[in-house]
């Protein structure tokens, strides 16, 4: 971060974590995907917003679709390294496709799998959340993934 950003009172922060409880409503992927993006601009990894606000919002939209209740989303940022994890209150295991599934809808876990280097389910419970699912990013994702895209 830049040093003329930084109140001269604090040390350089190397690792972030920010935190958005959303309700259960149909604008939760886009303002999910958008927290996503401040948080990197402001950060200055505008590398990986593209992979990341398109995860985010693979897995907001599964929350808003096949749970009830609201949506936690938690960004942490180290300079190697981003977790975005999607907390909801279903105890519902998510369900990828099979692979080489064609249906129109419902393929969004394969597209986080092919865009991010890792995803899974949260071990971790947040307060009343029963699960979260999570995806990573590292410096490889900001020069584009280091696999091919598998879409289809």
């Amino acid at each position: 971060m830049d040093a003329a950003r930084r109140a001269p009172h604090r040390p350089v922060q190397l690792s972030y974590d920010y935190s958005l409880f959303a309700p259960a409503d149909i604008t939760d992927p886009k303002v999910c995907r958008d927290f996503v993006r401040a948080v990197l601009l402001t950060l200055d990894r505008e590398p990986l917003v593209l992979p990341a606000t398109l995860c985010t919002s693979e897995l907001v939209t599964n929350v808003h679709l096949h749970t009830k209740g609201t949506t936690m989303l938690r960004v942490q940022l180290t300079p190697a390294r981003l977790r975005v994890s999607v907390y909801d209150e279903s105890h519902d295991a998510p369900v990828a496709p099979a692979a080489g599934a064609t249906a129109c809808w419902g393929r969004g876990l394969a597209l986080v799998a092919g865009v991010a280097e890792a995803w899974g389910v949260a071990t971790d419970r947040a307060g009343r959340y029963a699960k979260g699912v999570w995806f990573e990013l590292g410096e490889a994702a900001a020069g584009g993934p280091s696999h091919p895209h598998r879409i289809g």
